[in-house]
Parts: C-alpha cells; structure tokens; sequence
C-alpha cells in the first residue's frame, strides 16, 4: 500500500492508495519543527503503518524531508521515494535549473498533463499563488510565483488598522457599498483578473487549492479542476517512472490516478 505525501508550507496532505487507488486521506498542519516521533504518532492514530509497503513525498518544506526519511524507516519500515532532482517524472523539465523546481510544481504539472492533456496552465492556489506551464508538447516550461491569497490578506489586515478581516467570498457587485464589501470585490476580483491576464487564452485553465475564484476568462480557454487526490495520486506515476527507470524501462501507459470526473 503507498502512501502519498505532499507537504506545504501551510500544509500536509496525505493519501492512502491500496491497489491503485484512493482509498483515504487526510490534511494536517505542516509544522516546520515536527520530529519523526511525532509524525509517527499522529499516523498512527490514522492509519496502519504497517501495512505501508511504500511513501512518496513531495515537499516544498526541505527541513522536514529528513523526518519523513525517518519516519519511514522506524515507523513504517518502509523504501521512501523523495521527488526532487534526478527522479524520472515523465515529463521533461525545461528550467534554466531543474533543481530549483519546487517537487509540488511538478506533480501538478505531471497531474494536469496527466488528466487534461497539454497544453495546460496549473494554477495553485496556495502560500503563494503558482502558475506553472506545459508546452504543447508536454514539457514543463516555467512559470509564475505570486504571493498568496490568504498571506496577502493578513498582510493587509495587518497593516490597516481600520480595515477588518473578512471572509474569502464574492460581494453581491463588483463597486463595494460597504468595507467588507471593496476588500471582497478587491480580493475576488483582483486576484481572479490576476489570473485571467497571468495565462494565456489559447491554453486550458486547471485550478489547484482550497480557494475556487469565477475568472472570467476567453471562452477559448476553459476552467477545469484537480483535487487533492489527483495531486496526490499522480505521484503513484512518480513511483512508477522510477522503478521503470531503475529497471532500464519505461512503460508506454502508467495508471493515472482517478478522481470526480470533468467536463470537458
């Protein structure tokens, strides 16, 4: 059974997979001082370790990649697969520094690809708010780092002694008749032609997060949607390019993970 792993910033998501498939998950906080000991308390309250014959993990957190390797040998006793610099994902990265590709920047590329063909633009709504590209030809090109929604707002709010936290919705118009109003329309909207304007019309849109915005963007392109569980479960394609690699092959078809079915 493989266990995936994506931690955050804010963050961790795990995703149980017996035979293929999705069969639980779960989000914890990403704490950047957690020991393994602790990891393994909690899972173990979750889930039965041993019957984990396998962890892949994708961290944007390096110092706690370390605790996962431990984890995985004292808890779980299980081989760990870390996606990062030299694991074969089957897809090219065209970076100037492959390395400095964030391991959750490439596995919704893998995934978006993946479920939607190419080309497509990810947008991951997050700490900070990505945009990462594939080409028409299936590589991954690059992409846009902004600052996130949730952080923009606290950085406001922070700032702004008279301006009030609010909730992340849609004003009932786009000119606020109220505070609480303009900081939702400037929230909304803002970041949703920010996003609009960040791709291009001629790509599909996938979007990536808890945070879901209506862009009004070309009827050209179209806005589709990945779960956690497609993020998380594209890793198993992670896994099997590595073996396959390891082994001297690649196969022609991998599983790719299934999630709620899109419309096209």
């Amino acid at each position: 059974m493989l266990l995936a792993v994506d931690v955050g910033n804010t963050q961790t998501v795990l995703g149980l997979y017996p035979n293929g498939e999705l069969a639980d998950h779960w989000r914890l906080a990403t704490e950047r001082s957690t020991t393994a000991d602790e990891l393994g308390v909690v899972l173990s309250g979750l889930l039965d370790l041993d019957s984990v014959d396998g962890i892949c993990l994708a961290s944007t957190v390096p110092v706690l990649v370390r605790e996962w390797e431990l984890l995985a040998s004292k808890w779980a006793g299980a081989p760990l697969l870390v996606v990062g610099p030299g694991v074969k994902t089957g897809i090219p990265i065209r970076y100037d520094d492959p390395r400095e590709v964030g391991a959750d920047r490439i596995v919704n590329a893998v995934a978006a690809k993946a479920r939607y063909g190419a080309p497509v633009v990810v947008v991951d709504f997050g700490t900070s708010t990505n945009f990462d590209v594939v080409s028409p030809e299936g590589e991954y090109v690059g992409g846009v780092i902004a600052p996130g929604i949730e952080i923009s707002m606290e950085a406001l709010f922070a700032r702004a002694a008279r301006l009030v936290n609010v909730d992340f919705a849609a004003p009932e118009s786009v000119v606020g008749k109220t505070t609480v109003g303009g900081l939702q329309s400037g929230l909304v909207y803002g970041f949703g032609d920010g996003c609009r304007l960040a791709i291009d019309q001629r790509v599909r849109i996938a979007t990536l997060g808890r945070v879901e915005l209506e862009m009004r963007v070309p009827e050209a392109a179209r806005i589709l949607r990945l779960d956690d569980s497609v993020a998380l479960g594209v890793q198993l394609d992670v896994v099997a390019h590595a073996a396959a690699e390891r082994a001297g092959r690649v196969p022609d078809n991998l599983h790719h993970p299934r999630g709620p079915s899109q419309a096209p």
